[in-house]
């Protein structure tokens, strides 16, 4: 879990910035959305396949 000690003086603005970069960065918020349904293993797969196939043509 991503923590952020407010230093004495720094505005809270500041330290929830850093708290939402922190959690960008460890990938916590993209697994709570990807978590948020269930969808079923050959839905998973078929989405997997087309990144996969999108990430080829680069």
């Amino acid at each position: 879990m991503p923590q952020v000690k407010v230093r004495l003086g720094e505005s809270i603005d500041k330290a929830l910035r850093t708290l939402k970069k922190k959690i960008d960065k460890e990938g916590i918020m993209k697994a709570a959305k990807a978590h948020r349904f269930y969808d079923k293993p050959s839905i998973k797969k078929r989405a997997k396949s087309k990144a996969a196939a999108k990430y080829r043509t680069r």
